[in-house]
């Protein structure tokens, strides 16, 4: 479908693909992997067309259509939430043309060539979408894949201006899906998505009938939606035949197989360099000695890959905890009409670590205010233990930070008080050392500002740690990291998060927020998951 050929790109004076080969073709579904700054972004682009190469190419069929999701950025408004979502099929007569076009090449090509049978499979989805753009389809199209993104049937006629940033990337996503393009190209397409709706997104993708690029921090959607990972990496792209579990899987056992490589290689070095100083003085040896320097100099260097710089993450020592952490009895929450708990019910024991999910706006995050003391509420009483410290980290938190400040002194201003910290040595260990630490916030990427929002919890020791989409703009190792943290942590965690992989590492509990109603489940995740399946399944058999 697409052929990437001898591709080479530098960027300044760093080279970011050194001739790299790869065919796309019309069912991968591709994880996209490698380090900050490897070329990720820049190679979706090329895909697009928006970026050349500076040298080799990009050939792709007549046929092959590309949609694109990026990571933020889009906003729509001015037409309803359906209106939005129907403008996705106006490509109708475009299609009817690729069809009627293929139709056309097929005749002068090579019946037993690869391209004649993709040719011929991409023909036959294209007649299934036309067929599926009748009025009818559409509209239960339409309102399948907006629900499954979850939309209710009552937003359908409110105008796309009044949703939020992440309920556009939805809208957007959700577009997308309708195109039905040859390749959907998805960049960090789980930022924007609850549990549920995600949970959605995956079996859909896992049955698309087109091709699939993503880009993600998010190990376990990586592992359930593809099956084959290329790795961007010192230039090189990496093909393996498999997910991101395997993938890792793969490449350590590559890795072992090149240090073993580079040990034998070191050792004939060293044996090599040994012979040519001992005999170098002896004429008997001599054609010997210039033998075995012509050898050194011809023999090409095995470089193991440097490894990236690791976060370290430990919270703080937590303070004795006694049995009873929160106690919760009669909470009223509401923001005008809008009831977000009424009458809710819930007690919270040390050594507890619950993953609070729901749908959006389902009150996760503002049931993370109010418990940490950052929210008020109308009704109700909230009991802390006798010895209950709350340490918190806000979803906004990363955004809060003053941006006049240097990322040393916003971690100092959070210090105060507390004698025993060192801002310093926890900034170090978060990959700001040296003159990184006098960067002003105002600069920071956002995966640099959440690691500045970790270092300030760090500065007071809590037994209740409350952490409210902690994972957003890290990386999957700086994840593993911050899992290893929490585990080491002997008090009470309080988790909002949509990571799945993430979650299931660490809480031994779920608290389902939903719109009327809370539940406390004793499970991970994925079984809780695997749960609400079992539920809806036997709800639609009633």
């Amino acid at each position: 479908m697409i052929t990437i050929n001898q591709v080479s790109h530098n960027y300044g004076k760093k080279t970011l693909y050194n001739g790299i080969n790869c065919v796309i073709g019309v069912r991968d579904r591709i994880a996209l992997v490698g380090s900050n700054g490897s070329g990720k972004t820049t190679l979706l682009r090329m895909l697009m067309g928006d970026i050349e190469a500076d040298a080799g190419s990009f050939d792709k069929a007549d046929y092959v259509n590309i949609g694109y999701l990026p990571q933020d950025g889009i906003s729509v408004s001015g037409r309803t939430l359906y209106a939005e979502a129907e403008s996705a099929f106006g490509n109708i007569l475009e299609l009817q043309e690729k069809i009627d076009q293929a139709d056309a090449e097929i005749l002068e090509m090579d019946t037993s060539s690869e391209e004649y049978y993709d040719l011929i499979d991409a023909m036959g989805e294209w007649e299934q979408q036309l067929e599926e753009f009748e009025p009818q389809k559409m509209k239960s199209r339409i309102e399948r894949i907006l629900t499954g993104m979850g939309f209710s049937l009552d937003d359908m006629q409110r105008d796309t201006g009044e949703f939020s940033g992440g309920w556009q990337m939805r809208i957007a996503l959700a577009k997308l899906l309708l195109q039905n393009p040859s390749l959907i190209i998805l960049d960090e397409p789980t930022n924007h998505l609850d549990i549920v709706s995600q949970h959605w997104v995956e079996q859909y993708l896992k049955h698309y009938q087109g091709a699939l690029i993503v880009i993600s921090h998010d190990r376990a959607f990586l592992d359930e939606v593809t099956n084959r990972t290329l790795e961007l990496k010192l230039g090189n792209l990496n093909s393996y035949k498999g997910n991101y579990s395997f993938y890792l899987e793969e490449s350590q056992k590559k890795l072992e197989v090149l240090r073993k490589a580079y040990n034998n290689q070191q050792r004939e070095i060293r044996e090599t360099k040994d012979f040519i100083n001992k005999f170098r003085s002896n004429v008997k040896k001599a054609s010997l000695v210039q033998s075995r320097i012509k050898q050194l100099e011809k023999m090409e260097l095995i470089v193991i890959p440097r490894e990236e710089k690791k976060i370290f993450f430990r919270f703080p020592e937590p303070p004795p905890a006694s049995a009873k952490v929160l106690t919760i009895k009669g909470l009223h929450k509401a923001y005008g009409d809008n009831v977000i708990f009424n009458g809710m019910d819930l007690r919270i024991d040390k050594g507890d670590r619950i993953a609070i999910v729901g749908v959006n706006g389902a009150g996760k995050s503002t049931l993370a205010r109010i418990l940490a003391d950052q929210e008020p509420y109308q009704a109700g009483e909230i009991e802390k233990g006798l010895n209950t410290v709350i340490s918190y980290f806000a979803q906004s938190q990363a955004e809060e930070l003053n941006p006049a400040n240097t990322v040393l002194q916003e971690v100092e201003t959070a210090a105060i008080g507390n004698k025993e910290t060192n801002p310093r040595a926890a900034l170090g260990a978060l990959l700001f050392s040296g003159d990184e630490a006098l960067k002003k916030n105002e600069v920071l990427s956002g995966g640099e500002k959440n690691r500045v929002a970790l270092a300030k919890m760090l500065m007071k020791p809590g037994n209740c740690l409350i952490l409210d989409e902690p994972t957003n703009h890290l990386d999957i190792k700086s994840k593993e990291v911050l899992q290893d943290a929490i585990n080491a942590f002997e008090g009470t965690v309080l988790l909002v998060s949509h990571d799945r992989s993430f979650l299931d590492g660490v809480v031994n509990k779920v608290l389902e927020v939903s719109p009327g109603k809370t539940r406390m489940l004793t499970c991970n995740v994925s079984e809780y998951i695997e749960r609400m399946e079992r539920e809806m399944a036997e709800n639609n058999g009633n």
